[in-house]
């Protein structure tokens, strides 16, 4: 009833030409900024440890799950997750409009998560469009540059208005959206600038970055003088298996995408988690952070697997990763990871 209840509610604002403010019950206490090459929480620098939760507004199931798992996620020493309003792959999540404004039905998600991560004191990356082989942009053939900075521009307004400022924002996720239209990112970082300054934009792509965003992540070249994280970290190509190619997608692929998720969705080897832990523990403690992406959650509930996952599930000891790698394995998961940042660096207590 009160999911309902807020759908509606976000409806007549949009119709009236709101910026979709959502009433608070309590003020903010946590805010995310930048100065020099540190990032801050509330005015202390702090390294960010995350998980990528692209999918989660997937559904109010999938939303709730999340919020419900934050508190687990601060005891594993987790501050940090990344939620978009579009995308992500095989989710096909279509937060925006055709005219560029936001979906009550997704903003009234992301906002409740936001406000339980705030909560935590947790930081949230909201990320803007997710182009790539999403079925999310399928309604939207007809955009131009202009409705991408409208897009950006409404996200941000958004986050404003609701004086949600325990967030950064992943305005073109691998630069996905610039790289099947040539659209410029640095325009789509104006346009979110010109609406609230002070939240934070990022730059995500292997283009060379414009010197308007706020911090560099993931795919950008590091820049001197501003921080740079990792926002969507796996094994390295190097490592045997390709975690993020084959070893992921190899159904799908060999379909020709008529299978529609991933492949050994939680299934690690040994090898790749050895790289995954090695990459956290270089990006943590000689950048500014490092954020897990996993199949186990991002994966989508086609195929009749059910996720996304915000559990931890099991440790992946599993012999052979190879055997039905379209079906859940009992012990896939990602226990291992938050075994190792609570040993590594201990629950999430940030100063009070």
């Amino acid at each position: 009833m009160q999911t309902r209840f807020f759908a509606i509610l976000f409806q007549l604002a949009l119709a009236a030409g709101s910026t979709l403010a959502v009433e608070s019950t309590a003020a903010t206490k946590t805010t995310f900024a930048v100065r020099g090459d540190q990032i801050l929480l509330d005015d202390e620098p702090f390294k960010i440890i995350g998980v990528r939760c692209s999918n989660a507004l997937i559904s109010d199931d999938a939303t709730d799950d999340l919020i419900e798992q934050l508190s687990v996620y601060r005891e594993s020493g987790i501050n940090t997750v990344s939620v978009f309003f579009m995308g992500s792959r095989f989710g096909d999540v279509k937060g925006y409009r055709p005219d560029a404004s936001l979906d009550p039905v997704y903003a009234e998600r992301m906002a409740r998560i936001i406000r339980a991560a705030d909560e935590q004191k947790m930081i949230v990356v909201v990320g803007c469009l997710y182009w790539s082989t999403s079925k999310a942009k399928e309604d939207l053939a007809d955009w131009t540059q202009s409705d991408a900075n409208r897009a950006v521009a409404n996200t941000v307004r958004w986050l404003s208005s609701n004086d949600f400022r325990n967030v950064f924002v992943d305005v073109d996720n691998e630069g996905m959206a610039h790289d099947a239209t040539a659209w410029s990112i640095a325009e789509m970082i104006d346009a979110g600038h010109a609406v609230d300054p002070s939240i934070m934009l990022a730059y995500n792509d292997s283009d060379p970055p414009p010197d308007n965003a706020d911090l560099y992540i993931h795919h950008s070249p590091k820049v001197t003088g501003k921080p740079w994280l990792d926002t969507e970290a796996t094994p390295g190509k190097s490592t045997p298996g390709g975690y993020w190619g084959n070893f992921s997608k190899q159904t799908h692929k060999q379909t020709k995408g008529s299978y529609y998720n991933y492949s050994r969705i939680g299934r690690y080897t040994e090898a790749m988690k050895a790289e995954q832990i090695r990459r956290a523990i270089d990006e943590i403690e000689h950048y500014n952070g490092h954020m897990l992406a996993s199949t186990w959650l991002q994966c989508a509930p086609n195929e009749s697997v059910g996720g996304p996952f915000t559990d931890s599930g099991g440790h992946s000891q599993i012999k052979d990763v190879d055997q039905d790698i379209d079906g859940l394995h009992a012990d896939a998961g990602i226990a291992w990871w938050l075994d190792f940042v609570k040993a590594r660096y201990g629950p999430w207590k940030p100063e009070s």
